[in-house]
């Protein structure tokens, strides 16, 4: 009886060990593992949690840290309720990579969906600033932005060297008699350390 379930369990252990083999590591077939979407997720936990933190979508077409990455910073037309004179995106201290002005505009958005591509549709004629320390970037449309539409800031930057979540707040400032910025809402990226 016992040489009849030692058989039975080598056998079991022959069908385990070539399933595992078929099936790789990870038992995903030897398919490449799903990477992170460059969008914010859906739920967001914060370890502060603040009434004033207003989440914005932003889409991304890298997320993986050194790589070259395309930002689509959005802003939709329930984030703001008045005209744009000023927006400015100041970004945290450990983000560190080098924001060349040329690389950036401001435009209107056509926000992305299951079925088509986040992208500018129309650029909007802005002077565009990057601070000396390459944290903040200012940008003073021609004429003041309108509500009503999606508008955005484009950016195109290596990810920095290290791998985290970075928060980038968004501040504008509307048309009128005392020059105020007001805080539109943040944006909280993420950059991973590879693509598994």
């Amino acid at each position: 009886m016992s040489l009849l379930r030692n058989a039975a369990l080598g056998a079991a252990a022959t069908c385990l060990a070539g399933a595992a083999a078929l099936l790789g590591p990870m038992g995903n077939a030897g398919l490449p593992g799903a990477r992170a979407q460059g969008t914010p997720s859906i739920m967001e936990f914060r370890w502060d949690p603040n009434r004033d933190y207003r989440k914005l979508y932003y889409f991304t077409t890298s997320t993986v840290r050194l790589q070259r990455a395309e930002y689509y910073f959005i802003l939709k037309p329930k984030d703001r309720k008045t005209a744009i004179l000023k927006l400015a995106l100041s970004f945290p201290k450990n983000f560190e990579s080098t924001i060349d002005p040329k690389n950036v505009k401001l435009c209107t958005m056509a926000p992305g969906s299951f079925t088509k591509k986040t992208r500018c549709d129309q650029t909007i004629p802005a002077t565009i600033e990057v601070a000396a320390n390459g944290k903040t970037i200012e940008v003073f449309p021609d004429t003041p932005v309108p509500v009503g539409k999606a508008i955005g800031v484009y950016m195109m930057v290596f990810n920095p060297r290290q791998a985290g979540m970075f928060q980038v707040n968004a501040m504008a400032q509307a048309p009128g008699d005392v020059p105020v910025s007001g805080y539109l809402g943040s944006w909280l990226i993420q950059v991973d350390a590879s693509y598994f």
